[in-house]
């Protein structure tokens, strides 16, 4: 091998050069390209994502709706069961009355909320009184396990203590 120089006026030299360049352009477009087309899927995603809260809040809303004007029509039925009971016994006809009235404010307080704000009261009722609402909780979790529980002891057959007579044992062995 002899000297070999590389010039630029070298037309072998130049076309390697602009095979580099077009290679490095390609490169940059195609890594362009893709950069574009994940910053279009994350908007989709996105909008998406977005359409899906907003479908699932206006659900959320109605179901609001929907138990705020039950609770009206339970506070209601408890006022005719009231004016029942004040024959026979005015004094747990006026009970009821008041829980009724107590239902039918709390029906009206629901009825024009949304749930954001729902949310908003019960987090801002959480943070003034963290002490009562963990109770509530921990009331709650503790009737929810006795009621899993009684259910799964009533669906489940009793165990039978083993009779030493039936299960072989003999009588020395205890």
């Amino acid at each position: 091998m002899g000297d070999q120089s590389f010039d630029a006026s070298d037309p072998t030299a130049t076309q390697g050069s602009h095979r580099t360049t077009t290679a490095g352009d390609a490169f940059s477009k195609a890594s362009d390209m893709a950069r574009d087309a994940g910053a279009k899927a994350k908007r989709a995603a996105s909008e998406t994502a977005s359409s899906m809260t907003d479908s699932v809040m206006g659900l959320l809303n109605e179901q609001l709706g929907t138990g705020a004007a039950s609770a009206g029509r339970l506070a209601d039925a408890m006022r005719v069961a009231a004016d029942d009971l004040s024959r026979e016994s005015p004094l747990l006809a006026g009970v009821v009355r008041t829980f009724a009235g107590n239902v039918d404010g709390y029906a009206g307080r629901l009825e024009n909320q949304t749930v954001e704000q729902l949310t908003k009261t019960a987090s801002d009722y959480t943070r003034r009184q963290p002490a009562l609402v963990f109770g509530l909780a921990a009331v709650a979790g503790f009737l929810a396990f006795r009621t899993f529980k009684n259910a799964q002891s009533i669906s489940s057959p009793p165990i039978q203590p083993n009779d030493q007579h039936q299960s072989g044992w003999k009588q020395g062995h205890a």
